[in-house]
C-alpha cells in the first residue's frame, strides 16, 4: 500500500488515541487562528488530492469554520406577527449542509478564486472546520493545465452559490443514479416537476 492507504486508514478510526489527541490539539489551534484563512498546505493531503487538489501553483488551501447546529429564525424576542404556521423559531432547519456554507464563506471571501471542492477536517462542540480547494484562474499554470482549465470558462464563476460543487450536489439530492434518479430527471427535482406538470398540445389535434 502507498501511504495515502496508511493515512485514508488512520483518518477513518477518529476514535483512536493517536487522532482524538492531534484533532484536539488543532482545534484549540484553529480556535486562535482567524475564522477563515489560507493555509500552506493541506491538513489531510490523502482526501485534498482526492478531491483534486494538486501541490502547484494556482491551487490555494482555505480553512473556513462553520458554527454548527440549526438555523434560529431572527426575530426580535421571538415575536411572529403573523399567521401559527410561521410562528417557530427555535427547531428550524438550514436547507444546505454546513460544508457547503464554508464554500460559501469561502468564495465570498476569496472573490478572484474559484472554489473546486472541499473536506472536513475538524470540529468541537460549536464550530465545524473544512478545508476548501481553490483555484486561481488567471495564473498561467491552471490555464495551461488541460486537466483543470474547465474552470477558467466564465460559467464557472461562483459555482458554490449555485450548488454546483460536490457538496451543493449533494444538498440539492443529485447524488443518485437508476431508478433511483427518477425524480431529478432533467437535472433537478424542480426541473423533473416541471416536466411532468406541464400540458404539452400539438398544434393541430
Amino acid at each position: 500500500m502507498g501511504c495515502y492507504k496508511y493515512m485514508e486508514e488512520l483518518w477513518r478510526h477518529k476514535q483512536s488515541d493517536a487522532l482524538r489527541f492531534l484533532m484536539r490539539v488543532r482545534a484549540w489551534e484553529y480556535r486562535q487562528r482567524n475564522n477563515i484563512c489560507t493555509v500552506n498546505k493541506p491538513a489531510r493531503t490523502d482526501k485534498a488530492h482526492h478531491v483534486g487538489y494538486k501541490a502547484k501553483q494556482g491551487y490555494v488551501v482555505v480553512r473556513a469554520g462553520v458554527r454548527r447546529g440549526g438555523r434560529k429564525r431572527q426575530n426580535h424576542r421571538g415575536m411572529v406577527f403573523g399567521k401559527p404556521k410561521h410562528q417557530g423559531i427555535n427547531q428550524l432547519k438550514f436547507e444546505r449542509n454546513l460544508r457547503s456554507m464554508a464554500e460559501e464563506k469561502v468564495g465570498h471571501k476569496y472573490t478572484n478564486l474559484r472554489v473546486l471542492n472541499s473536506y472536513w477536517v475538524n470540529q468541537d462542540a460549536t464550530m465545524k472546520y473544512y478545508e476548501v480547494i481553490c483555484v486561481d484562474p488567471q495564473h498561467t499554470k491552471i490555464r495551461n493545465d488541460p486537466r483543470i482549465q474547465w474552470i477558467v470558462n466564465p460559467v464557472h464563476k461562483h459555482r458554490e452559490l449555485r450548488g454546483l460543487t460536490s457538496a451543493g450536489r449533494k444538498g440539492r439530492g443529485l447524488r443518485k443514479k437508476g431508478h433511483r434518479a427518477n425524480g431529478i430527471k432533467g437535472g433537478s427535482y424542480r426541473a423533473a416537476w416541471l416536466n411532468r406538470n406541464t400540458m404539452r398540445l400539438k398544434r393541430y389535434r
